[in-house]
């Protein structure tokens, strides 16, 4: 998320793909909707075991990080 952030999806993709857990999934979904791949991202969200999300990529990345640091 912090790559993310810093405007380096290549290498926050990366780490998300080597990640294989739910956390990382969920990581890896946001990032393809923030790419613009709605039928990849909704593979990830389903691999994740979360709802696609009806708000701004802004509000999830804030919710995803905050999930990641508790």
């Amino acid at each position: 998320m912090w790559h993310d952030a810093h405007g380096d999806w290549d290498q926050a993709h990366r780490l998300a793909q080597d990640d294989n857990t739910a956390d990382g999934a969920w990581v890896h979904a946001y990032l393809h909707r923030r790419e613009g791949d709605a039928d990849n991202a909704r593979y990830w969200y389903q691999r994740a075991g979360r709802p696609e999300p009806s708000g701004t990529s802004e509000a999830e990345w804030t919710c995803i990080v905050r999930h990641l640091l508790d």
